[in-house]
């Protein structure tokens, strides 16, 4: 068990820094992200299931799904052990949570989204460390 909430504090840790799509502030500020929406479970031999649930700053937030794109990327990045990744929307915290739930756990989507110059553009934007 500790083994699994030292990983997720590793996860916290690599997703509180993104900056939200249209904001100055990071996920963490606007408590997109919390401590408690990283789950972590030990599937196999040194690889682990990574869990992330986060909340939208609005209920229709035209970003959710752009958000959902820069917690995957910065983490396929970033994250230095085995994973599977599933990210959700915190239940009932958008009207369209089924929807971009789907979209951003669909590889092919995920993949087809990242080729879209604008979009890659704003998730680098979103992803890189400040200096």
């Amino acid at each position: 068990r500790a083994m699994e909430n030292d990983r997720a504090m590793e996860v916290y840790d690599i997703i509180r820094t993104i900056r939200d799509p249209e904001k100055p502030n990071t996920l963490e500020e606007l408590e997109v992200v919390t401590e408690n929406c990283v789950e972590v479970q030990e599937i196999g031999e040194d690889e682990y299931l990574v869990i992330i649930r986060f909340t939208p700053t609005v209920p229709h937030c035209s970003l959710a799904t752009l958000i959902g794109l820069c917690l995957r990327v910065k983490l396929q990045r970033c994250l230095p052990f085995r994973h599977k990744l599933e990210i959700y929307i915190s239940e009932g915290a958008h009207s369209t949570e089924e929807d971009i739930n789907k979209q951003i756990n669909d590889k092919e989507r995920v993949a087809a989204a990242m080729e879209n110059p604008n979009l890659r553009e704003i998730v680098e934007q979103c992803v890189t460390e400040p200096d």
